[in-house]
């Protein structure tokens, strides 16, 4: 597969071992800004481990990955860490909020580490907190939300860098369907209207209904449903 013209992120041929179990087995992706593809499969399939590759967070064992034209395997730790940091952003499936800080300082603790002075990031944090309607729980804890909520914050903190791509892994595993269902609604909306694009890791047809693409992975290898015949 070659990747298609204008792709943002794109693999090609990936394979990943561990120890004598296959993760990846020639898998391919390729994604746009602004597209939102959801990338399916049933448990131990390889679509996390996709993810991870395509995040620079594991090396697979061969093919390429590229991202905005550059081989993501070539940049050094140094490189893809500050990729993580402030071009790539992460939702989870329990948040992973940080329970001793405040809601608003979790949004906007990626900008703090990327040097941003605490009330400048503070401020866009309010902004990505409103956007996702949890601006009147600032000053709460995580431990004092509920987990809808506490899932919105992890989403406003994914997005306060502004980010090209946001990797969601199972973002709504942990919530019944109605909050699963706004989640949802709200990460979307919130990525196209910056033109990020995400790279959304589920096994619910409901959540990949919210997607433009869907990429199925099954033994490791993956197939693009748009383009099968």
């Amino acid at each position: 597969m070659t990747a298609p013209t204008g792709s943002l992120l794109s693999a090609e041929k990936l394979t990943k071992a561990y120890g004598p179990t296959l993760a990846l087995d020639g898998a391919e992706f390729s994604i746009h800004p602004g597209e939102v593809v959801a990338v399916m499969g049933p448990s131990g399939s390889g679509k996390s481990t996709l993810l991870h590759c395509l995040a620079g967070i594991v090396t697979p064992d061969s093919g390429t990955i590229t991202y905005d034209g550059r081989e993501l395997s070539a940049m050094s730790d140094a490189r893809r860490s500050a990729l993580r940091r402030s071009e790539f952003g992460f939702v989870f499936q329990f948040g992973q909020l940080v329970p001793e800080l405040t809601c608003v300082e979790n949004v906007a603790l990626p900008l703090r580490l990327n040097g941003t002075p605490r009330k400048e990031a503070e401020r866009a944090a309010l902004t990505w907190m409103e956007r996702l309607e949890v601006d009147d729980l600032r000053r709460k804890r995580p431990g004092e939300v509920s987990g809808g909520q506490g899932q919105r914050v992890a989403v406003a903190r994914s997005l306060v860098t502004n980010p090209r791509v946001l990797f969601a892994d199972e973002p709504t595993g942990a919530l019944d369907s109605l909050n699963g269902e706004r989640v949802m609604e709200l990460l979307t909306d919130a990525a196209r209207s910056t033109n990020a694009a995400v790279v959304l890791v589920t096994h619910e047809a409901r959540v990949a209904a919210y997607s433009d693409r869907e990429v199925v992975v099954r033994d490791g290898r993956s197939r693009d449903m748009e383009r099968a015949v």
